[in-house]
C-alpha cells in the first residue's frame, strides 16, 4: 500500500517515466505472446517459433535495462532522514522501488495480453478485432500456464534487476574509498561504545574520506573496461568476418529481408561487437572528459571534463548500448543498399522497442546525474558563476560525446556490415 501512494503522489514526469516503463513491459509481452501464438498456428515449424521466441531475448533485455533505469531515479526511494526514523532504511527502500517496478511491467504484462486476445478475436466489439487472427493462431486453445510464464517473465526480470541494482552495499571502516554511487550506501564502521561515535563514523562513510576533514575528495579512477571493450569488439568482427566467408556452407538463421541467409556465427559475432561497445562506454566517457581539461582548459572546460568522469560509470553503460543500437541500425541501412527491406510489423514493433529502450535509458540516466549534481550546481550559482557558463559545459559536454562516439558508431557500423555486402 506504501508503494502505491507513492506512486499515486509522485511527480507528473516521474508518472511518465513509470507509464514508459509500462509500455515496454506491454511491447515484449506482446512479442512473447506473439511467439506463442506463431506455435499454436504452426504445430509443425517448431525450429521457427522457438527462434521467434529466442529473438524476444534483445528487447526483453533493454526492457529491464530501462527499468532499472527508471528505479534508480525514482525519488520516492532516495534516503531521507525522516525515512530512517520511521524504519525505512536501504533495505526497506529498495524493496519499495521493487514493488514499483513489479506493478508497472505487471501493469504492462496486462495490456499485452488484452492487445493480443483483441487482436486473436477472442476479445470483440473494438476496432481491428481478429485483424492478425492467422498469425497469432486463432481458434487454438491458449495453454495458461504458457501465457503466465511468458506474461511474468518482464515483471519478475525487471524487479528482481531492478533490487539488486539499489541493494544496499556495506563499505568496510579503513577501505572507504569516494565514491559517486547512489546515496542510500551504508557504511558499517565496527561497534562504538558511544551513540555519538557511531553516528560520527556513519556521517564520514556518507560523505567520503577526506571531505569530513576539509580536504576534496579524490577524482575517481579510470574505468577498466576498456581493454575489454576494444577486446570483444575486435574478437566480434573477426567472427562475423571469418563466418561471413564460409557463408554458403552454415546453417542459415531466418531474418528478414537479405539477412535471411547470415549464418548464425555471424550475427554471434554482431552481438559481441555490440556488448564490446557498451563495455567500453564507461571508459570512453571518462576519456573524453580528460580531453575537455587537456591543453589549458579554462573553467567552462574544467567543470565539463570533471562532470564527465564523476558521470562516466552512470551514463557511460547506457551511452554505449545506445551507440550499439545505432550501429546496427547503420549496418543494417548499409546492408540493404537503400532498397525497401521485406520486415514484418513484429520486426517494426521489436526494432523501435530496442531503441526507444535504449534513448530513454540514456535520458534516464541523464536525469539521474543531473539529480546528483544538483548540489554542486547550487553552490557554483550561490557563488556568482553565471548561468550562461553552466549552459555552456552542457554543451562541451555534449559535443565531446558527439565526437568520441559518433564516428566509432559509424566505424563499428560500417565494419560490421561489410562482410555481409562484400
Amino acid at each position: 500500500m506504501l508503494a502505491l501512494r507513492l506512486a499515486r503522489g509522485a511527480h507528473p514526469l516521474v508518472l511518465l517515466r513509470r507509464l514508459a516503463v509500462a509500455a515496454a513491459s506491454a511491447g515484449t509481452g506482446f512479442l512473447l505472446l506473439c511467439a506463442l501464438g506463431y506455435a499454436l498456428g504452426h504445430p509443425q515449424a517448431a525450429g521457427s517459433s522457438a527462434l521467434r521466441l529466442a529473438w524476444c531475448v534483445v528487447p526483453l533485455a533493454a526492457t529491464v535495462h530501462f527499468a532499472v533505469a527508471v528505479a534508480r531515479t525514482d525519488p520516492a526511494t532516495r534516503p531521507r532522514a525522516a525515512l530512517f526514523t520511521v524504519g525505512l532504511g536501504p533495505a526497506r527502500l529498495m524493496l519499495l522501488s521493487a514493488i514499483s517496478t513489479a506493478i508497472a511491467c505487471t501493469l504492462g504484462s496486462m495490456v499485452a495480453l488484452l492487445f493480443f486476445l483483441h487482436l486473436r478475436g477472442d476479445i470483440s466489439g473494438l476496432p481491428l478485432d481478429g485483424a492478425a487472427a492467422e498469425l497469432l493462431g486463432a481458434g487454438q486453445p491458449l495453454p495458461i500456464a504458457a501465457v503466465c510464464t511468458l506474461l511474468l517473465i518482464v515483471p519478475v526480470a525487471g524487479t528482481v534487476a531492478g533490487a539488486l541494482a539499489l541493494r544496499p552495499r556495506t563499505v568496510k571502516s579503513g577501505a572507504r574509498k569516494g565514491s559517486s554511487g547512489r546515496s542510500g550506501t551504508s557504511g558499517t564502521s565496527g561497534t562504538s561504545g558511544t551513540s555519538g561515535n557511531a553516528s560520527a563514523e556513519n556521517a564520514e562513510a556518507a560523505v567520503g574520506p577526506g571531505v569530513a576533514d576539509g580536504e576534496p575528495a579524490p577524482p575517481l579512477p579510470q574505468p577498466a573496461g576498456l581493454p575489454w571493450g576494444v577486446a570483444l569488439m575486435a574478437v566480434g568482427l573477426a567472427v562475423e568476418t571469418y563466418a561471413a566467408r564460409d557463408a554458403a556452407g552454415a546453417s542459415g538463421f531466418p531474418l528478414p529481408g537479405r539477412l535471411a541467409s547470415s549464418s548464425a556465427a555471424v550475427l554471434g559475432g554482431w552481438a559481441v561487437t555490440a556488448f564490446g561497445l557498451a563495455l567500453a562506454g564507461p571508459a570512453l566517457t571518462y576519456l573524453c572528459g580528460q580531453l575537455l581539461q587537456s591543453a589549458r582548459p579554462g573553467a567552462a572546460r574544467l567543470l565539463a571534463g570533471r562532470a564527465l568522469q564523476e558521470e562516466s560509470r552512470r551514463i557511460g553503460r547506457p551511452l554505449g548500448v545506445l551507440c550499439a543500437v545505432a550501429s546496427a541500425g547503420l549496418a543494417a541501412l548499409h546492408l540493404y543498399g537503400g532498397a525497401a527491406p521485406r520486415i514484418g510489423p513484429l520486426t517494426v514493433l521489436g526494432g523501435s522497442l530496442v531503441a526507444g529502450c535504449a534513448v530513454l535509458t540514456l535520458a534516464t540516466a541523464a536525469i539521474e546525474a543531473r539529480q546528483s549534481r544538483s548540489d554542486t550546481t547550487a553552490a557554483l550559482l550561490k557563488l556568482g558563476a553565471p548561468a550562461s557558463m553552466l549552459r555552456g559545459a552542457a554543451g562541451l559536454r555534449a559535443l565531446a560525446l558527439l565526437a568520441v562516439f559518433g564516428p566509432l558508431t559509424w566505424l563499428v557500423g560500417t565494419l560490421a556490415a561489410a562482410p555481409l555486402t562484400g
